[in-house]
């Protein structure tokens, strides 16, 4: 009775086991399921997808649609050698992600030859799977945003992840610390960048007026470098004044007429003198005569009586 009842509870304990173990397990397996992610043909021929996929941020699975390879091979056996060109690539870009270990990549077997076109072939397999589209067509990407599906653009992806200033930019920029050189002034953009600017260590602890120069992207981040700029003094314009000779106040000042060279004033023509004349000479005096002298002497003397 005894060795029965041992055995029950042996029973019970492993029920119990599998069980707990059942209860663990399906949420990590639901957990763990991916979403596909359904690769256009312009994806592929623009291979920016390569770069992307290296860098461990796709964690969905990327699913190229047969379909999608017989376009690239119907365009590679195209006369047009750029387009053979390109399709080429996009078959060597496909080739070249199954082979990277950061992205689970798997060709979807849905027929080598879309009837109703790629574009519509690609809806279809997101709806029924419940997946997105990663495709960089912009008329592809608005008809799967009225359909309701995920779109994965890789255009919107480098729009985002671009510098938020390009060379030639200006901005006011606090300048908060010193640089590496001793001529350098630093100061932070509002997301983090660190701007690098040039002869601008008098400028530390004041708010000045930056244009971007060039940008450095590395593994450990952004950092952009920066000139001061420097606001345009106006330009005086000369105004030519004429030379005035001081007069005593009430009078207008009289303007120096400009020194001509001597070479070329116009000779002087020899004017003809006029003939002097001789001053006509001087009338002598008239000496009175004896007798007149006489006449009035006795005049005076018959008065006098």
């Amino acid at each position: 009775m005894e060795l029965e009842q041992l055995l029950i509870i042996a029973v019970l304990l492993v029920l119990l086991a599998e069980v707990t173990y059942l209860v663990a397990k399906l949420p990590r397996q639901a957990s763990s399921k991916k979403r596909m992610i359904f690769v256009d043909t312009s994806v592929l021929i623009d291979g920016r997808i390569i770069a992307v996929a290296k860098s461990g941020f796709i964690g969905d699975t990327l699913a190229i649609p047969r379909s999608v390879i017989g376009e690239l091979q119907f365009l590679a056996d195209n006369a047009d050698p750029d387009k053979r060109a390109r399709a080429r690539h996009g078959l060597d870009i496909a080739k070249e992600l199954q082979g990277l270990e950061q992205v689970d990549v798997q060709l979807f077997q849905d027929g080598s030859k879309a009837e109703e076109g790629v574009d519509e072939r690609l809806l279809k397999l997101a709806k029924k799977y419940s997946g997105a589209i990663c495709t960089i067509d912009y008329n592809l990407n608005k008809v799967a945003a009225v359909e309701g599906i995920t779109v994965c653009n890789v255009n919107d992806l480098a729009k985002d992840l671009r510098m938020a200033y390009l060379p030639g930019e200006k901005i006011m920029l606090e300048l908060v610390q010193k640089g590496q050189d001793s001529h350098q002034g630093v100061g932070y953009l509002p997301d983090g960048t660190m701007v690098v600017v040039e002869q601008a260590s008098a400028q530390i602890g004041q708010t000045v007026e930056v244009e971007f120069i060039r940008s450095l992207q590395t593994a450990a981040g952004k950092m952009m470098f920066a000139k001061r700029t420097e606001s345009a003094k106006p330009k005086q314009k000369l105004v030519k004044q004429q030379a005035v000779v001081n007069k005593p106040t009430g009078t207008k000042p009289v303007r120096k007429q400009p020194v001509q060279n001597q070479a070329q004033l116009p000779k002087k023509q020899p004017q003809p003198q006029p003939a002097q004349s001789q001053p006509a000479p001087k009338p002598r005096p008239q000496r009175r005569r004896s007798n007149d002298v006489e006449s009035s002497l006795i005049d005076l003397v018959e008065k006098q009586r």
